[in-house]
């Protein structure tokens, strides 16, 4: 049997299935809106009159300008389809509506002990969301996977490259 490649316009990059719930909370759903409408609103037109402009001046095949707009043209036009398929598919989850706020769920900011006595704050966020510089990590991250449902006071496993290590939960915030 003949086994075909993978298609990749079914997949995003990070692996995640172009049709799936794109789970989010209001403020990253507002923040891929306005991402998306600044894209198409102000961006996108900005560079295609720079490269008709560019088209104008004659011989394209060495216009550095009209080979540098066209390819940024593509990839704002990828990042627009990206954009416009994630808000389609969102599936906005509030924190504020959290109704079990003593378990770890989807929008927790969770306060954890780690082993080696460092106190960690981070918030449970979607794919589109996460931001280490931000504390903010994906909802399918280990670490977010292991403290799902957990509560104060548990103690959580975590597999990471460099082995096993348990995480105390200190606090949880919705």
């Amino acid at each position: 049997m003949k086994k075909h490649p993978e298609n990749k316009s079914t997949t995003f990059t990070n692996g995640v299935p172009i049709n799936s719930k794109a789970y989010m909370t209001p403020v990253g759903y507002s923040a891929l809106q306005q991402e998306l409408n600044g894209l198409i609103h102000d961006e996108r037109p900005k560079l295609v009159e720079v490269v008709s402009w560019a088209a104008s001046n004659g011989d394209r095949s060495e216009n550095g300008d009209y080979i540098y707009g066209k390819k940024k043209l593509r990839e704002i036009d990828r990042r627009v389809r990206y954009l416009t398929k994630r808000l389609e598919n969102a599936q906005i989850v509030d924190p504020n509506l959290q109704k079990e706020q003593r378990k770890i769920f989807f929008g927790a900011t969770v306060t954890y002990l780690q082993q080696d006595g460092i106190t960690k704050i981070i918030t449970i966020v979607g794919i589109d969301e996460a931001d280490v510089s931000k504390n903010k990590i994906s909802y399918i991250s280990p670490v977010a996977k292991a403290l799902m449902k957990a509560e104060i006071g548990d103690d959580v496993e975590v597999k990471t490259p460099q082995g096993n290590e348990v995480l105390e939960i200190v606090e949880i915030k919705y």
